[in-house]
This record gives C-alpha cells, structure tokens and sequence, in this order.
C-alpha cells in the first residue's frame, strides 16, 4: 500500500533576498577560511619530499581549493546580480512615477480633446448657418440690382441728393441679424447669481491638480506655459468675462505665489475678483474665496492694513451664505486675527480667535486639528502680551489632548508629558536617569498624530519652561520633540519664541506700538511662524 507524500510549503520558508545576499556573505567568509587553510596545508606538503600517498593527498587538496574558488566566484556573481535587481527595482519606481503623471496628463489632454471637439461641432454648425445665410444676402443682392435696373433715374436722383436710399441695404440687415450678444451674457450672470451655483468644469480640476504637481516640483518652466495656454484658449472661445476665466487666473496666482511673484499674483487676484464679482454676484462664495487669497497675498508681503478689509468682507459673505458656525466662517476668522494680530490688535486677535475655536469645537469636534492650530494662535497672541500663564495652559491643553488620543484618559499611571517634564524638574536632585524616555519613550508617537502643531507645541511649552528657569522640564519636551517623524520641522519657530518671550518680559509697550507701525515691522511679519494662515492656496471657488 502506496503512501501519499504531501509537498512542503516552500513559499513560506523562502529567504528574502536581504537574507540571501547575508547568507552568500557567510558562506564567502567560511569558503575563504577554507581556502587559507587548504592552501597551507598544501604548501606544508610541497615543502618536502613526498610519496606517492602525500602527492595523492596534495592533488585532492588542489581539487578542493579549485572547487572552493569556483564557490567564492558563485557567490560574487549572486551579490553582484542582487545590486543589479536592486537597480531595476528602483528604475522601475521612477518609471512608474512617470507613468502616473503621464496618466494625469493624458486625462487633462483627454478632457481638453472632448472640448475642442465640443467646439468643432458648434463651429461646423455655424459654418452651415452662415453658408445659407450667405445664399440669403445673394439673393437679396440679386433683387437690389434688379431693382437698380429698373429705376436707374431713382438711384441718380439719391446719389445727386444725398439722401438716405443708400443706407436703407444695411437697415434692412440690421432688421434681418439683430445682435443679440448684448443681451444674452447679462441674462446669463443674473441667473447664475441669483441660483448662486457656479460648478468648476472637471477639466480645470483636473488641470489645477496637474500645476499643483508640477508647481511642488519646481518646474515652473512647465507650469507656467500651460496655465497661461489654458487661459487664452478660455478667453477666445467664452470670453474675458467668464467664470472659468477667473478659476483660470486664481489658478495662475497659485503658481505666481510660489515662485514669490506677488505683484503679478496680486494683479491676476484682482482680475479674478472683478470678474466674479460682475458674473456670479458680490455676495457669492467665490468671491469670499478670491477675496481671502487677495488678503493672505497682501499679509504675506506685510500689508496688512490693505488685507484686513477684504478678510473682513469675506467673512462676511461667508456669514451671510454658510451661516455663523461654519467651518469656512472659522477659517476666515483665523485668518482675520492673524492680521489683526500684526497690527498689534490683541483684544480683536482674542475675540476671532475663541469664536473660531468655539466654531471648529462645536463642528469638527475637540480631536480635530484645527482646534490646536487655533490655541497654538491663541497662545502666541498670548505670548506677545506677555501673558504667559495663559499662552502655557493653552499649550498644556493641547498636550493633554494629544496625549488623551493616543494613550487614552490621564491618570496617576498614565501622565502627558508636560506633567513628566515638571516632575523630573521637581526631582532633578534626588535621582539620576540613564535618559529622558525611561517612562514615556512611546510618547513622541503622539507628535506624529498632529505634527507638526504638538511638535511646535512642544517646543514653545519648552521655551516659556526655559525662561522660568526648568532647565530639566525644557530639555524633556525638547528632546521629546526631536523624535517625532518631522525631526527639526519648527527649529526657526522655537528660537523666535525665545526672542518673543524676551521682548515680551522687558517692554510690552514697545511691543505694541512696533505692532502699530505701518504695515508692521519685519519682525511681526516673518515671527510669527506659530500662527498658522488658513486657506493660504488660492481656492478655486
């Protein structure tokens, strides 16, 4: 009676190829122990004079030594074909990278190919209709010559006279094609601002995708031409004064901005805001968009006076369209604070910043990232009062919460790490730790869930720390911060704070009156990294 033998499961035991080129390692450091050895011991035996059993055993050893060498070239041949799959490997991630943005590109030439050929249609149809328009005006043209003819004494007399009969030929065509352009695009704009709906055909999403790739790439070389392309194509066929034409110019600001060409930027958002403003109605959410990106452009270059009415006005039109609680409404009043903020207006600052945070509280709920970029706002508003107990039990709430995310509620046994930070201060002289992470070595995972705002949280809690004198908490925090997956991300943030907490405990007055300054001073301007803009890239609606 036959017994069924069943195959092993080799696929589970395959060695990876990490682990092959390890053990071809091995195997070349035991292959070149033996080839020592067998080479010495033939030498001993060549060294004298040997029977004919010694000059077998030295043939043998020869045999093996010429099998070892062939083992040793093996194994140089495996290494080397795993660097060279290694290389593939990579060229074939790059090629795969092209292919994706290829496939970008093609769809975006796709979606403009169903345009043109859109365009073509109605263009044939209006050949056809000027074509039999045109057999119209021959036949009209006829019968005015068979008309001549037969009154050529009528037409001297109107020539010699100078009357009006000559002009009765264009009156008559006049009649024949009124002009109804003057008429149409002004029914169109009404109706769009009184429905309020404007939808941004799938074509220029798709094109806004594509420059965003090209523009984080640094090929502007690139991205520049085909907006530019893509616009004048859109005035030809819809006109100057289109809605595409105004995503099309917010779209090109985009690129301008980050290539730090503000004035053209600023020039095109204004272009934008006009025509959006004559299609689709002043009060329209577009326009609130435009009128955002036009005031974080102008706080970018430290103008925020001229940028603080148009937030202004954004937010309210955002008020009046989405209602009062909306997340958009919150993310225009951060962004008014901020101006507010530069010139030095701190109970305004105060004021947008808690109806923003009771806002993103009350709809996205407390784990949602915006309400610690607002209390990180907050704090540093704080901070350049001189109000540091207030800046510090913000920065404390937003630690709690992070820690409370990820390691669930705060107890004798599971503390966030500003509490660890203040209880290695409070015992720095009676122990001596190997290190800062014998306790809490997992809780910088927690910088990762809303890096880099806890990170730069950890990292201005630390400061107001050293400035109060807590060597030992700041470094903790500090060094806490330095494992989180953004090592170094806010290393600019954490010595201006340091700055700003200085120049908050010596002069506030002098602080305030160089928020007043006009346009702010360059230190305003560029320190305020903590306080994070919303809505920086221009929206399309």
């Amino acid at each position: 009676m036959s017994t069924m033998v069943y195959p092993r499961d080799e696929a589970l035991e395959r060695p990876s190829q990490d682990e092959i080129v390890l053990n071809t390692k091995a195997v070349m450091q035991g292959l070149e122990t033996l080839r020592g050895e067998h080479a010495q011991l033939l030498n001993s035996l060549l060294d004298c004079t040997q029977p004919p059993s010694e000059q077998e055993k030295s043939g043998q050893l020869r045999k093996s030594l010429e099998d070892i060498e062939l083992g040793l070239g093996e194994a140089q041949v495996i290494i080397a074909l795993s660097s060279h799959l290694s290389a593939v490997e990579s060229e074939k991630q790059k090629l795969r990278a092209q292919v994706r943005r290829l496939c970008q590109e093609n769809q975006w030439l796709r979606d403009e190919l169903a345009g043109t050929q859109h365009k073509l249609q109605r263009s044939e149809q209006s050949v056809a209709q000027l074509e039999e328009e045109k057999k119209h005006l021959e036949f009209m043209n006829q019968i005015k010559k068979l008309d001549d003819d037969a009154s050529p004494s009528e037409e001297k007399n109107n020539q010699s006279t100078g009357g009006g009969g000559g002009d009765a030929p264009k009156d008559s065509l006049d009649d024949l094609f009124p002009n109804d352009d003057d008429q149409g695009p002004g029914i169109h704009g009404n109706a769009a601002a009184q429905q309020g709906g404007y939808e941004i055909p799938a074509r220029l999403r798709t094109l806004h995708n594509l420059v965003i790739q090209y523009a984080s790439q640094g090929r502007y070389e690139v991205a520049v031409p085909l907006c530019k392309q893509a616009l004048e194509d859109l005035e030809k066929t819809s006109g100057h004064d289109h809605p595409d034409v105004a995503t099309m110019l917010n779209i090109l600001a985009l690129v301008y901005r980050d290539q730090n060409k503000y004035k053209e930027a600023a020039h095109l958002l204004n272009d934008a805001l006009a025509i959006r403003e004559k299609t689709l109605g002043k009060d329209h959410p577009a326009v609130a968009a435009t009128l955002n990106n036009l005031a974080v452009l102008y706080g970018k270059r430290g103008k925020y006076k001229e940028a603080e009415p148009l937030c202004k006005r954004a937010l309210e039109i955002r008020e009046k369209v989405l209602g009062k609680y909306h997340p958009d409404v919150a993310k225009q009043l951060n962004n008014l604070a901020l101006l507010c903020q530069n010139q030095g207006k701190y109970e305004e600052v105060e004021y947008y910043y808690r109806r923003a945070l009771e806002i993103y509280e009350s709809k996205l709920g407390l784990d949602d990232p915006n309400v610690a970029k607002t209390k990180n706002n907050l704090a540093t508003c704080y901070l350049k009062q001189g109000k540091f107990k207030d800046a510090e039990s913000l920065y404390k709430e937003i630690l709690t919460r992070a820690h409370e995310k990820e390691f669930g509620s705060v107890n004798n046994d599971n503390k966030p790490i500003w509490m660890h930070a203040e209880e290695r201060e409070e015992s720095k002289g009676k122990r001596k730790d190997s290190g800062p992470y014998v306790e809490y070595g997992s809780w910088y995972k927690a910088c990762k869930v809303d890096s880099p705002t806890v990170n730069t949280t950890l990292k201005s809690l630390g400061a107001l720390y050293r400035r109060q004198g807590k060597l030992e908490a700041a470094e903790t925090l500090e060094e806490c911060a330095s494992k989180s997956r953004k090592q170094g991300i806010d290393a600019i943030n954490q010595s201006k704070v340091v700055e700003l907490l200085k120049d908050g405990g010596g002069d506030r007055r002098h602080s305030r009156e160089g928020g007043n300054a006009p346009g702010g001073q360059r230190g305003d301007n560029e320190g305020d990294d903590s306080a994070e803009w919303n809505g920086v890239s221009p929206s399309l609606t």
